[in-house]
C-alpha cells in the first residue's frame, strides 16, 4: 500500500527532508507560506506543491512540519484552517520544529482530540544534515505511532530514537544545545588563546584533535573558525531562540545551567556585532574583537 505524507515548512531543514521522501517514493505534498518555495520544491522534487494547508492534507497519512518556533506552530495547527481541524481521522503528525516541551504537550492534546496521533521530533545535524540525510532525530511520543513513523524518518536520519513521552523530544534537543553552547564558546576560547600565543593555530588544532580535546565542533568548524568564515547553516538568532527555550525550562525543573546563561548573553554580544545570521561558531568573533 502506497504510503502519502504531507510536509509544511520548507526552510533551510524542511526542504531538503522532504526531498528525501519523496526520493523515496513517498507520495507527497508540500505547502510553505512563501507560496514560491513550494514550486520551486515541486520543480525539483516529485511531489505536489498546494496552495492551502487543508489541500496539502488530502488523505494524507503522515503530516510532518518543521516551522520556525512555538508561535508559528500555533498558526499551522490550530484554527479552523490549520492542521489539527483538517487531517484525516488516524493520521500520525509529526513535528520537528525546535520549540518548547509545552507547545509539544498542548498540540499532543489537541490532536487526541481528534483521534490524531502527535510526536515532537526535532532534529539535529544543520543544513549539511538535512541536505545529507543524516539528521539526529529525538522523538517524544507513544509507541505505536513512532513505530509506524520511523520508516519515513529513516530516509533523512542517521539516529533516531524515541526518548519517552510527548515533550521528551523536545526535552532532548534542549540538552544538546546546552551541550553545544558550552563546546563552542571553549573552542572559540582555546583558538584565540593560540592566536594570541602566536602559533600556527592548524598545527596545534592538528595535534589536540588527537586527543581528549577532540570534538565534532572541532573536527567541522575549528578550519572556517579561523579563517573567520560564519556561513554554515544554523543561525546566532537561532541559537538564541534555543537557549530561551533552555533557559525556561530550566526555571521549571530547577536545573542550573550558568554556562549556557553566560554563552547564551555572549551570543546577544554577537548580534550587537551584525552576527544574526553568522552561525553559531561565530562565539570566536566576540573574542577576537578589540
Amino acid at each position: 500500500m502506497s504510503v502519502t505524507a504531507a510536509f509544511i515548512g520548507l526552510g533551510v531543514m524542511g526542504y531538503p527532508m522532504a526531498g528525501h521522501l519523496a526520493n523515496a517514493g513517498v507520495g507527497v505534498r508540500v505547502w510553505n507560506r512563501s507560496a514560491e518555495k513550494s514550486t520551486s520544491w515541486a520543480d525539483e522534487y516529485p511531489g505536489k506543491a498546494c496552495d492551502s494547508i487543508a489541500s496539502t492534507l488530502m488523505e494524507a497519512d503522515f503530516v510532518f512540519t518543521c516551522v520556525g518556533a512555538d508561535r508559528d506552530l500555533i498558526e499551522v495547527y490550530e484554527g479552523p484552517d490549520g492542521i489539527i481541524a483538517n487531517a484525516k481521522p488516524g493520521a500520525i503528525l509529526v513535528d520537528h520544529t525546535t520549540a518548547s516541551a509545552g507547545i509539544a504537550e498542548q498540540l499532543a492534546q489537541l490532536a487526541r482530540a481528534r483521534n490524531l496521533e502527535f510526536i515532537d521530533a526535532p532534529v539535529s545535524g544543520g543544513q549539511q544534515g538535512a541536505e545529507n540525510g543524516k539528521l539526529t532525530v529525538m522523538c517524544g511520543g507513544n509507541d505505536e505511532p513512532f513505530s509506524q513513523a520511523k520508516p519515513l524518518m529513516d530516509h533523512y536520519s542517521k539516529a533516531l530514537n524515541l526518548m519517552g513521552p510527548v515533550g521528551s523530544g523536545q526535552k532532548t534537543k534542549m540538552v544538546n544545545q546546552i551541550a553545544i553552547a558550552g563546546l563552542v564558546q571553549g573552542l572559540s576560547e582555546a583558538l584565540h588563546f593560540a592566536e594570541q600565543a602566536e602559533l600556527d593555530v592548524r598545527k596545534v588544532v592538528d595535534v589536540i584533535s588527537k586527543g581528549a580535546a577532540q570534538s565534532w565542533q572541532m573536527e567541522n568548524r575549528s578550519a572556517t573558525m579561523i579563517e573567520g568564515k560564519f556561513e554554515h547553516g544554523f543561525a546566532v538568532d537561532w541559537m538564541r531562540k534555543d537557549l530561551a527555550i533552555c533557559l525556561e525550562e530550566a526555571r521549571k525543573n530547577g536545573s542550573k545551567i550558568p554556562v549556557a546563561a553566560l554563552v547564551d548573553q555572549f551570543y546577544a554580544d554577537v548580534q550587537d556585532m551584525g552576527g544574526r545570521r553568522w552561525d553559531t561558531s561565530s562565539l570566536i568573533q566576540r573574542l577576537r574583537k578589540k
